[in-house]
């Protein structure tokens, strides 16, 4: 008898032993997707929710744990599954039970949809950071000149870019709000320019206000990226949605000048609290036209968290992909890496970065917003093999 562990954290290892018995593809990954394990923090529920609760999940061989007004509940994902059909239990369930169906992880998203036609999402994509600004904390003023800005554009592009993120206004810590005008002086000519240089390339402008957003989207750029989610100028999803643009929204806290800081740091679970911001943010911008398809969701790392609260945040990844929307992670030389590698300078973080965007995406990140594109891409090869690494991979 010979008895191996599977690691659970990913249904590859299950979905791998099936197919090495002989099962076909679709059957193991059915399997292996319905074994995989999951828990769910659960708060606020009522007593009579609680007693009703307990001998189901008895029943269904869920492991549960209980408090005052709080569950913890865990199993494989086809008994939680079971759970979470509000018109098979009782009535005191039935609004968990809808609760947690929106909150199991769907089928992987398979693109993302932009101005310039869909993303593919079936391996990283890389969205190289070009600032055309005088204070970006680590490259500022670098870039401000148009031949500056391209040249380095074709260097994210040489190094692997599949996007390039264009921002004309800082938002590090300290960094003070430019007029509209002067931030359309900064983008436009540099934007006109990439559109001009390279047809087909999706290029998302970095910006919180819709007229920046408008402008931008009519001369060529392909998504927004918001980094206040919709909070500071909620008309930038209505833009987005008469373009067909694609939207990234971000999680941040407090208003432009605070986003960067501690200010709006306190959180009583910093990871649930960012899935329910962002799951409102997401339905602010459906509400408003935006199609589903197009919106990418960020958890904002280094935006109103300390340094504690962004490292949670990066290894709980996963919890947002009940929300059914691809996540992007821009982590590249903040703070919180530099404090817990003990590097000071931002330009040399870019190390720490590449292995932050590979627990990403092991945790189920797919877009990485970085400086230094060549050492992410390098970093996100590695875990994409190990993750897609099959029973017959000769090593």
């Amino acid at each position: 008898m010979i008895v191996t562990p599977l690691a659970l954290h990913s249904p590859s290892a299950v979905r791998d032993a099936l197919r090495g018995h002989g099962w076909d593809e679709g059957q193991a990954a059915a399997s292996a997707t319905g074994s995989h394990a999951l828990a769910f923090h659960v708060t606020a529920l009522d007593e009579r929710a609680i007693e009703a609760l307990v001998p189901m999940a008895g029943r269904l061989g869920l492991d549960l744990v209980t408090g005052p007004d709080w569950v913890v509940l865990s199993g494989s994902r086809a008994r939680i599954g079971a759970l979470a059909r509000p018109w098979t239990v009782p009535e005191a369930l039935s609004e968990l039970a809808l609760q947690l169906g929106l909150a199991l992880p769907g089928e992987p998203v398979a693109a993302w949809r932009t101005a310039r036609g869909p993303v593919p999402l079936d391996r990283p994509v890389l969205v190289g950071i070009l600032n055309v600004t005088p204070d970006s904390f680590s490259d500022g003023g670098r870039h401000q000149e148009l031949d500056a800005a391209l040249a380095h554009a074709d260097r994210l592009l040489e190094d692997g870019a599949d996007v390039i993120d264009l921002g004309a206004q800082s938002s590090r810590p300290g960094a003070g709000q430019v007029g509209v005008e002067e931030e359309l002086a900064r983008l436009r000519p540099v934007l006109a320019a990439l559109v001009a240089r390279h047809p087909a390339l999706v290029v998302s402008v970095d910006t919180v206000r819709a007229e920046v957003a408008r402008v931008a989207l009519e001369e060529g750029a392909a998504a927004v990226n918001d980094v206040s989610a919709l909070r500071l100028e909620p008309a930038i999803a209505e833009v987005a949605a008469a373009r067909g643009a694609g939207l990234i929204l971000m999680h941040s806290r407090g208003g432009f000048e605070e986003m960067a800081s501690y200010t709006h740091a306190a959180y009583g679970d910093v990871v649930g609290e960012v899935v329910a911001e962002l799951r409102g943010a997401l339905a602010t911008a459906v509400a408003a036209g935006v199609a589903e398809e197009a919106i990418v969701l960020d958890p904002g790392l280094g935006f109103s968290k300390r340094v504690a609260q962004n490292a949670l945040l990066l290894d709980r990844l996963a919890a947002l992909e009940g929300l059914g929307r691809p996540v992007l992670v821009g982590p590249s030389r903040k703070r919180f890496l530099g404090v817990l590698a003990g590097i000071d300078e931002p330009a040399g973080r870019d190390g720490v970065t590449a292995v932050a965007c590979a627990l990403a995406y092991e945790r189920g990140a797919r877009l990485f917003r970085v400086h230094d594109v060549a050492a992410t891409r390098a970093a996100l090869a590695l875990a994409r093999g190990v993750l897609d690494a099959r029973a017959d991979l000769q090593l």
